[in-house]
């Protein structure tokens, strides 16, 4: 008979070193002197990355729309704090660690909530999609068969070519009876559509529109957006202006909407952090923030760091949001199912 020595096997000896080593680590943290002293930099940094986060709406947008452009990649934020824990035990800072404690109570407080699932496994009554297809678009066909097949009832459309709005009206005939398109933007509906009109957002031509769609459980009127772009420039910071003024303009035309459930779906070009969006976001919920799983980055699509395709809502409940597939458009579709 093989009997098996399980005390001194090679299993207990190869235990003992390990705890061994953790105990040699603490003894050596706790007779190093210089434990408080080390890592005063790191520290530092770690109170200056929590007091950007904490005070993000009040850095200046002055200064070359500094204070949108951090909104806008606040989340990511984040990315320091394990770089600076890293750092900490590397240097073996007891400060730096104790630091790195309020970066990271700041974030979770501001984005912690967006880490856990909110979707409701099922239910609403009326699904909803959005999608900037992009003008040069190789596929529209393929596109617009793609957010279809969400079971979207109601789809926008942005960035629509005039040369190919035949194409995705073709390609999303037998899935939607109504839809219009006004400008560069499109609405597509299973339900009949009324009071269709564009909506002046002082761009000069059409990149918005709204229509009263008459779901099963009452009107909904939905606003389609295609805000101005932004960009990053050396000499100029970020150039916003034109998108601000357009958010101005369509906070006031859905402020003066005379129907009680509204639906918001577009590329916003900015996130829900930005305050130069406040005109829409202060009267509106977003349905990701309040019904979805996670960040929901829709922008750019090989590499997602941003939300700034939005669906939201006010007097509608949201219940669930989440992102689509890929398609051949520089942005990713989304879709949310609301209770009316």
């Amino acid at each position: 008979m093989v009997q098996a020595d399980i005390g001194n096997g090679n299993g207990g000896a190869e235990m003992r070193p390990s705890g061994s080593r953790v105990r040699r680590l603490l003894e050596r943290w706790r007779d190093d002197r210089g434990i408080w002293r080390r890592g005063t930099v790191l520290a530092a940094c770690a109170v200056f990355i929590a007091l950007l986060m904490i005070l993000h709406a009040q850095i200046p947008n002055r200064i070359g729309n500094l204070g949108s452009l951090s909104e806008t990649f606040l989340p990511w934020f984040g990315v320091f704090i394990p770089v600076l824990i890293a750092a900490a035990l590397w240097r073996r800072s007891a400060t730096a660690l104790i630091a790195v404690l309020l970066p990271l109570v700041v974030w979770l407080n501001l984005f912690g909530g967006l880490l856990t699932g909110k979707s409701a496994a099922s239910g609403g009554d009326l699904t909803v999609a959005t999608h900037n297809v992009n003008a040069d678009n190789p596929d529209p066909t393929g596109t617009a068969k793609a957010v279809a097949a969400s079971g979207a009832d109601v789809l926008a459309l942005q960035e629509l070519p005039a040369g190919q709005v035949e194409t995705y009206e073709r390609a999303l005939a037998d899935t939607y009876k109504y839809h219009s398109v006004q400008g560069t933007v499109g609405l597509w509906s299973k339900y009949p559509m009324s009071g269709t009109e564009p909506v002046d957002i002082r761009m000069g031509w059409t990149r918005a529109m709204r229509s009263t769609v008459a779901t099963p459980d009452g009107e909904v009127a939905v606003y389609v957006a295609h805000m101005p772009s932004v960009r990053v420039k050396l000499h100029a910071g970020f150039t916003a202006n034109q998108r601000d003024n357009s958010a101005d303009e369509l906070g006031e035309a859905i402020a003066r909407e005379s129907v009680g459930k509204v639906v918001l779906l577009g590329d916003l070009n900015g996130t829900m952090n930005d305050r130069s969006l406040n005109a829409v976001t202060s009267q509106m919920r977003s349905t990701q923030g309040a019904a979805g799983d996670g960040f929901g980055f829709s922008w750019p699509a090989s590499f997602p760091m941003a939300r700034i395709d939005q669906i939201m809502v006010k007097g509608v409940e949201p219940v669930s949001s989440w992102t689509l597939p890929r398609t051949d458009s520089d942005h990713l579709p989304i879709a949310a199912s609301v209770s009316l």
